[in-house]
């Protein structure tokens, strides 16, 4: 019975090896966050940070400018959000 010495494989096996093993488990933790961020619905907000949230003086604005009010009921419904007496 023949007793092998070492692996055989040189320095240019070991580097391809290492590179491979980057390779694949940067693949799998780039596929799992992609997953992550697609199904997650973190890109679901449709452009709009916190900041930017639906106040109703914002949504009156997004109705009139839809034309679904006039500029009256506009102004009307605007102070009375705000708080100022209507007449």
């Amino acid at each position: 019975m023949m007793y092998w010495y070492g692996t055989g494989m040189g320095a240019w096996g070991y580097m391809l090896m290492t590179v491979n093993m980057l390779l694949f488990w940067g693949l799998i933790i780039g596929g799992i966050i992609l997953a992550v961020r697609y199904f997650g619905g973190a890109g679901r907000t449709g452009g709009r940070g916190p900041a930017a949230q639906d106040t109703p003086e914002r949504i009156l604005a997004e109705r009139f400018a839809r034309g679904e009010i006039d500029e009256e009921e506009y102004r009307r419904r605007l102070a009375v959000l705000r708080g100022a007496p209507t007449t």
